[in-house]
């Protein structure tokens, strides 16, 4: 976006600046206040379990709505065609999941002391699979968070391009980057200063913000119609917005009745239960009954999403009085998502509008911060921790002395080092995600999409862990990348993705025949091993199909043949139908498979 901005109109001033600088300062003292001694990592990472279950729920709906919502969903009603369907998802879909969460997953968990779902798959299934459910949040994490923040960076260089451009002009750097280091550096300040604890409180004070700024800008849009709200409800009633339910069976539509009762429901499965960045705040609560009522309350955050659907609709009624010109048409046409900024530039008055904008930045450091918490827990969980618990146990057989204050200080310091260059690399990322949102009508189906890459593969290994199978975590190892290839593979299908997927299929069978090679001594089973190898490679055979023919030509609007694939919230069940099933098949049977001390081979 290279447009004059300064000619939108509005301008953000003195007041406005002030009413976002009382809130993050008022935010930040009763984070800090309420944060208490990080002494351990269970201090710094599930809030010594003593979190009350309805801060925990607001930490979730502020996590889950984030400024992906707040700003996106209004256009989702905005634009041509647009309505209430997208609303389908919530009231059905995750609220099954949340219900199945609450009553399923959450006493699982809650049976040992564990930081994340991760932890409980390899207790069950062996460190391996640990190692490799992570890998895959980490990946799912980085491609949704990074889209949200980029998200919020293109509202904050609408509003404030003046302070933008002044430092984009005196350094070179472009206005969008400067937005993501605005968002980065409180993130990463907050994070560090309490961990999950503060992340949690902060999340709540987001969440009323989030409720004030929502019916804020609803008042203000009624106020300035021609009718007010009684014009507002006629002109939506008229042209379709509130359309609710939508029956069609076409695979390629993401807002229908069946991807909400079949795919959303799947697909929460994943995010509230599987996804560290909602499930590590269940871990905070005191037993497992605060978990599931923090879980299935969550399912209020809907409340907003009411709201800002309703913010879209007026939208829609009051640029039917007064429609766009100039440069903010011209901003419009090159980025929907802009519609809500560019109304709030031009019309909300000043006070409000600085309270709205600290909503939507507040929003976006949320979403950076919980994600950031959860990337370094799971990292130093994975990675670090059993690399420093055999060193501890090579000094303790060689007689040397273990002061286990010192080694909490240490991990709690270390968390801090992998919470800020997570930061970093999610500010990369963020500023990266220019060019993918390209590929999806709003910003808002590209933040929910990248998280359906990882999130199938994420409820497939619990399932393998959960399910009374007795089996090793050896498939998983195979099946989890085989699951994120797949969903790659029916997302894109240019060139390019075609020789990602035979490059990738390759090195996935070359490490199979690298383990096959190394398996332990004992009683060769080559009718076995040759049967398991024809199953992977029909998994990679199948993935590197799908990449050259799994779409539809279907004709658009305008009669022109276009290539269609699988709507977004399909990515989820494809993924964990493929990770679970491979996984299976490629497991050994292990009659002790639940021993936390299970090996995979």
């Amino acid at each position: 976006m290279d447009l004059p901005l300064a000619t939108i109109g509005g301008g953000f001033g003195w007041i406005d600046w002030s009413v976002v600088a009382i809130y993050f300062a008022a935010t930040t003292i009763i984070g800090g206040a309420l944060a208490g001694r990080q002494a351990t990592m269970r201090d710094f990472f599930l809030g010594g379990r003593k979190l009350p279950w309805y801060a925990v729920s607001g930490s979730i709906i502020a996590t889950e709505i984030s400024a992906l919502t707040f700003i996106s969903v209004p256009f989702v009603v905005f634009k041509p065609g647009g309505n209430f369907t997208y609303l389908q998802l919530g009231v059905f879909g995750s609220l099954f999941a949340r219900i199945i969460v609450g009553y399923v997953l959450v006493p699982a968990y809650y049976r040992r002391e564990v930081y994340s779902p991760y932890d409980y798959m390899g207790h069950r299934l062996g460190s391996g699979v640990r190692s490799a459910a992570t890998a895959l949040f980490m990946v799912g994490g980085m491609l949704a968070q990074s889209a949200r923040v980029y998200l919020t960076a293109v509202v904050l260089r609408v509003v404030l391009h003046d302070q933008f451009g002044a430092l984009a002009g005196a350094t070179g750097i472009p206005e969008l980057v400067w937005a993501v280091i605005a968002i980065g550096v409180v993130a990463i300040a907050w994070t560090l200063m309490g961990g999950i604890t503060t992340v949690i409180w902060t999340d709540v004070v987001l969440f009323l913000v989030f409720l004030i700024g929502a019916g804020t800008a609803l008042a203000v849009v009624a106020s300035n119609l021609g009718g007010g709200l009684t014009e507002m409800l006629r002109v939506g009633a008229a042209d379709g917005k509130f359309r609710f339910f939508d029956f069609s069976m076409q695979p390629w539509e993401q807002y229908t009745i069946w991807t909400a009762a079949i795919a959303a429901t799947w697909g929460g499965l994943g995010a509230y239960g599987t996804d560290q960045l909602l499930a590590q705040r269940m871990f905070c609560c005191k037993d497992a009954r605060q978990a599931r009522w923090a879980i299935i309350s969550s399912a209020a955050g809907q409340i907003v999403t009411v709201t800002v659907m309703l913010v879209g609709v007026g939208l829609y009624a009051y640029y039917q009085q007064n429609p766009l010109t100039g440069d903010a048409a011209a901003l419009y046409q090159e980025k929907g998502d802009s519609i809500f900024p560019i109304f709030i530039m031009q019309v909300i008055p000043t006070g409000l509008k600085g309270l709205i904008i600290a909503g939507v930045f507040a929003a976006a450091i949320s979403s950076l911060d919980s994600i950031m918490a959860a990337l370094s827990q799971t990292t130093m969980s994975a990675f670090y921790l059993p690399v420093r618990r055999r060193r501890r146990e090579a000094s303790r057989t060689a007689g040397h002395p273990l002061d286990d204050a010192a080694e909490d200080r240490r991990n709690v310091r270390v968390s801090r080092l992998f919470v800020i260059l997570w930061g970093v690399i999610l500010c990369v990322l963020a500023v990266v995600a220019e060019a993918a949102s390209r590929r999806y009508p709003s910003i808002l189906d590209l933040g929910l999409a990248m998280a359906g890459y990882a999130g199938g593969g994420l409820f497939a290994g619990f399932l393998l862990a959960f399910l009374p199978l007795k089996i090793d975590g050896r498939g998983y190892l195979f099946s989890a990348p085989l699951s994120l290839l797949t969903v790659f593979a029916l997302v894109w299908h240019a060139e390019w993705a075609q020789w990602t997927c035979w490059i990738a299929g390759a090195a996935l069978v070359a490490a199979w025949l690298c383990a096959l090679l190394h398996r332990p001594t004992g009683t060769p089973r080559y009718g076995k091993r040759f049967l398991e190898t024809l199953v992977l490679l029909a998994g990679v055979g199948l993935m590197i199909w799908l990449c050259r023919y799994g779409y539809w030509q279907v004709p658009d609007e305008n009669g022109e043949i276009i290539s269609r694939t699988i709507a977004w919230p399909w990515y989820a069940p494809v993924g964990s139908v493929v990770a679970f099933v491979w996984g299976y098949l490629l497991s050994n049977p292990r009659a002790n498979a639940t021993s936390p001390h299970v090996r995979s081979s």
